[in-house]
């Protein structure tokens, strides 16, 4: 179209980011560029960007730059991070796991910062809160201990701080910076220029603060206890981080290495990345399958446990798709490559995952616009309490004391990470389950939900024909009903023979060959098996060949009345007869998947009404509600029809989630309130959904709604939290109740709070 500007997006890693206040600084800077749209994840320490034509990736890292921090551009083996904004994006393996990298050595360094702090600050600490530990000049020691701390230990905050003051910011360092140097500048006032450098100078601990004489008061204990307290605090924050996002980082590496490429008829290992659709590849027993494909030669059981949660293993033969990252646990397997690189299911999930890491549910935006003023407002508010205590009590160390408590303990890195974290870990946990959510804008959906409309073929049945029953008429065993039927039916193509050559062969394992097999279009099939003349098919050829038989008698009444049962709940009869004479009957049908009445019962309990939309007749379509426990059924609806129907019922009043699997269900997981996708099913549906399951088990569904309420639950708990935190801390502080130690203790522990809740998902079950 004329006149419209192309939208590319782009993932860039933005580095010096030290609380939610800095993500939101370098967000409302991106997104001050023509055409740009850019959300900023504190947590994953990664901005997502979409821009238009008259913007390039340098703009917007020199953008980033000037706020102060660094931004690092895509890998040239990751062209799919800059691609298309509705295009599927790809994650690439070694970006990130030298991510991860520098994460570890970001940690050790953090550690060993905080290792040296806390045993320096410790023994200050102690010295300055107990007075029978102290001695003569004993003050003088906690100066020798306490100046590494707040120089070389709090060094991060004061270079954080210079480098935003220098932009013209103020962020969480800024607070922490200024506390500390302002204690421990005041004490350096006190030893060398006021009375606390005496030998005798003995000093108490109050948890308030304490009214004393200005020049004898001292706080190195404040200066080195809160550095080591939020060393602390940023230490098990950075390391929860990373345990929050090792889900994705597990589901990266699962995928194979190198493979082993037939080429001209010899095994040649290349590595993965090398492989090319339609290559034909060996997996041998306890290798990983390199990438998707189509099982041509070889049995086996494979195992996907690892990417789906299905604990069983599953047994594949030619014909069958395979999934790469899955394990083969027995038998020698040939497959044929369908999809490489950023198209295979596991670079799907990963990008999935990911996306929805770095999304931002409605309650994280109104935390963002209240942490990008959070910090001036505290500084005002600092500078008031020391001007109102000056006022009212000419105390000036009561007054400054009262004013780094308030510099001290307010934080808004509990506001930032309170969503970010809990996406991280829930949406983590649900990748390890087949659960794939799209992003924090599911989560309050889930919570509405009251209707789920499910769609039948593929989702509450299996989508294919299976053998259901087997009649023998009066004198005839089953077992040679199955035998005759099933080797007859073993050389058709039909769906329905196969589903009943499968069904014989599962109970009786053995099959005789037929011979003289022929097709008869339309009716059935002719053969001979074992020295017998079979026939199978519908009534009308067995009418036919054996013509004197039916005018004798019709079907034995056992057979009629197996019939009108089969046809009356929607299944496809199937007569057999040999020699001459009607023997039995087999009905097919699409049967329902082991797990869907257990799936229906979960839905209930999570305050779900159930509603079976199908376009079968309305005999088959009650009988399978009738066997899932469904009250509710929509039967014979076109695949066109599927919207109007959640329309109507989004007309009713209701909110409506819809579950489905195939092409004809896309448009319908589009127009509902909640979208829940079969991962067994097509890419359309996939793509349209809120909610991938990975899994055909239809129990994955209420699963994935628990998960998604759970998180939900979380992130408002941690916001809460958050919130309440700084409402009740910045007055107390201001009054005076709170000693700038306690208070440092305080801050840090809100953090290490927010994330540490957020990491009880990773024990959902």
């Amino acid at each position: 179209m004329t006149g419209t500007t192309t939208q590319a997006r782009v993932e860039l890693a933005i580095g010096g980011m030290t609380c939610a206040s800095c993500a939101a600084r370098v967000e409302k800077k991106l997104n001050r560029l023509p055409g740009v749209s850019a959300t900023v994840n504190f947590a994953t320490e990664k901005a997502r960007v979409e821009y238009g034509d008259g913007v390039s990736v340098d703009d917007l890292i020199a953008t980033v730059e000037k706020t102060g921090y660094t931004a690092q551009r895509p890998t040239p083996a990751e062209p799919a991070r800059t691609a298309p904004a509705n295009a599927p994006e790809a994650v690439d393996r070694a970006d990130t796991e030298n991510g991860a990298d520098d994460h570890d050595r970001e940690l050790a360094g953090l550690r060993q910062r905080l290792t040296v702090s806390v045993v320096l600050a410790v023994p200050v600490v102690l010295l300055s809160m107990v007075p029978s530990f102290q001695f003569d000049n004993w003050q003088w020691l906690c100066l020798t201990l306490a100046a590494p701390v707040v120089v070389w230990g709090a060094f991060p905050f004061h270079r954080a701080t210079w480098t935003n003051l220098r932009h013209g910011a103020a962020t969480m360092d800024t607070l922490v910076s200024l506390g500390t140097l302002a204690a421990f500048g005041w004490s350096l006032w006190a030893l060398f220029f006021g009375d606390a450098g005496g030998p005798g100078m003995r000093h108490g601990f109050d948890l308030t603060v304490a009214r004393t004489e200005g020049s004898s008061a001292i706080y190195l204990e404040a200066a080195a206890g809160v550095t080591a307290f939020l060393l602390l605090g940023r230490y098990l924050e950075a390391r929860s981080k990373r345990k929050a996002g090792a889900a994705l980082r597990a589901l990266l590496e699962l995928g194979a290495k190198d493979v082993a490429v037939l080429r001209d008829g010899r095994e040649v290992r290349v590595p993965v990345e090398q492989l090319a659709v339609g290559d034909r590849f060996v997996v041998r027993p306890g290798e990983k399958i390199a990438t998707d494909g189509t099982v041509v030669e070889g049995r086996a059981a494979v195992d996907a446990s690892m990417l789906t949660g299905e604990s069983v293993p599953v047994d594949v033969a030619p014909g069958d798709d395979v999934t790469g990252a899955t394990v083969n646990t027995s038998g020698r397997l040939v497959i044929e490559a369908s999809r490489v690189g950023g198209d295979t299911q596991l670079a799907r999930m990963a990008a999935l995952v990911e996306a929805a890491q770095s999304g931002k549910a409605s309650v994280q935006r109104l935390a963002d616009r209240v942490s990008a003023v959070f910090v001036p407002v505290v500084l005002v508010i600092a500078a008031g309490t020391l001007a109102g205590w000056l006022l009212a009590t000419g105390d000036a160390t009561a007054s400054f004391t009262a004013a780094v408590a308030v510099l001290i303990i307010a934080c808004p890195c509990a506001l930032g990470l309170a969503t970010p974290t809990a996406l991280m870990v829930g949406t983590g946990r649900g990748a390890q389950l087949g659960i794939l959510i799209k992003g924090p804008e599911v989560l309050e959906s889930t919570r509405r939900i009251d209707t789920v409309v499910l769609d039948k073929t593929g989702t509450v049945t299996t989508g294919r024909m299976s053998l259901y029953e087997a009649v023998p008429a009066p004198g005839v065993a089953e077992e040679d009903l199955l035998r005759l039927a099933g080797a007859l039916e073993h050389s058709s193509e039909h769906p329905i023979a196969r589903a009943i050559a499968e069904g014989a062969r599962e109970r009786l394992r053995e099959l005789p060959e037929p011979e003289n097999f022929e097709n008869v279009a339309g009716l059935g099939v002719r053969g001979v098996v074992d020295g017998h003349s079979v026939l199978v098919g519908r009534e009308r050829l067995l009418r036919q060949e054996t013509e004197e038989t039916f005018t004798a008698g019709g079907l034995p009444e056992a057979l009629a009345a197996a019939r009108d049962a089969a046809e009356a709940a929607g299944r496809t009869a199937v007569l057999v007869a040999w020699d001459g004479q009607p023997r039995g009957l087999l009905s097919v049908a699409d049967t329902v998947k082991e797990g869907s009445a257990e799936a229906v019962r979960r839905l209930r309990a999570l305050g779900l009404s159930p509603v079976l939309l199908t376009g079968d007749n309305k005999a088959v379509a009650d009988a399978v509600a009738a066997e899932v426990d469904i009250d509710e059924v929509i039967a014979e609806v076109l695949p066109e029809d599927k919207v109007a129907v959640v329309e109507r019922l989004r007309g009713e009043g209701r909110s409506v989630a819809m579950v489905g699997d195939g092409v004809n269900d896309a448009a319908a997981l589009a127009a509902a309130d909640l979208g829940l996708a079969m991962g067994t099913g097509t890419d359309a549906a996939m793509e349209a959904g809120d909610l991938t399951l990975v899994r055909g088990d239809l129990r994955v569904a209420a699963d994935a709604i628990r998960l998604a309420r759970r998180t939900l639950a979380t992130i408002k708990g941690n916001l809460f939290w958050a919130f309440g935190y700084n409402v009740a801390a910045v007055p107390l502080a201001a009054a005076g109740l709170l000693n700038p130690m306690i208070a440092g203790a305080a801050m840090a522990f809100s953090s290490v709070f927010v994330v540490s809740n957020s990491l009880r998902l990773r024990r959902f079950r």
